[in-house]
């Protein structure tokens, strides 16, 4: 399912227009963007954490010329799923 096939899907159950739909989803988005920014974890119970993680900086290798690579440290977003979530997939 992709951002447009979600907003459909949203319109669909709430009963709403897609353009209230698309509104509502990019809402959601920013505002766990900002909050993750922050460093805040955003937990939507019964479906998952969404939290930041620390990468830490390492070497790599260019895999055409095998030379060796730095990579830079990085903050990254993680997704833990929920129980309910886990248990709808089971």
């Amino acid at each position: 399912m992709n951002k447009t096939e979600l907003i459909e899907h949203i319109a669909l159950q709430a009963d709403i227009s897609k353009a209230a739909a698309a509104r509502a989803v990019d809402a959601m988005i920013s505002g766990v963007s900002q909050s993750l920014k922050k460093g805040e974890p955003v937990a939507l119970v019964g479906f998952g954490t969404f939290v930041v993680s620390s990468r830490a900086a390492r070497e790599g290798r260019n895999p055409r010329t095998g030379a060796p690579v730095h990579i830079r440290a990085a903050r990254i977003p993680r997704f833990r799923p929920g129980k309910v979530l886990l248990d709808a997939l089971s």
